[in-house]
């Protein structure tokens, strides 16, 4: 399985939710997460998509850092599984 088909299925699965899964790209900042997720009641969490057994790189991790700081929430997701498990803390 590849990240593309990781990040298509988190895609998939929100949208299920009633939310949506937002592109995120910041030009001249590098390191942001691959998706902005926005749920129904104004939830939302930002995630990072990797392949299976892939991890985030240094320059991620620091962004996923500063984010944290301000108070978001930050997932690193590489199975249909996980994204499952987090998904379901966010229902209603």
């Amino acid at each position: 399985m590849q990240e593309k088909d990781i990040e298509k299925y988190l895609v998939e699965q929100v949208k299920k939710q009633g939310g949506w899964a937002l592109k995120f790209i910041s030009p001249g900042v590098s390191g942001v997460p691959d998706r902005i997720v926005l749920l129904p009641d104004g939830r939302m969490f930002f995630a990072e998509v990797k392949r299976p057994g892939a991890k985030a790189r240094p320059l991620q991790l620091a962004i996923h850092k500063k984010l944290k700081m301000l108070g978001f929430t930050v997932y690193v997701l590489d199975d249909r599984e996980q994204i499952e498990t987090i998904l379901s803390m966010y229902r209603r």
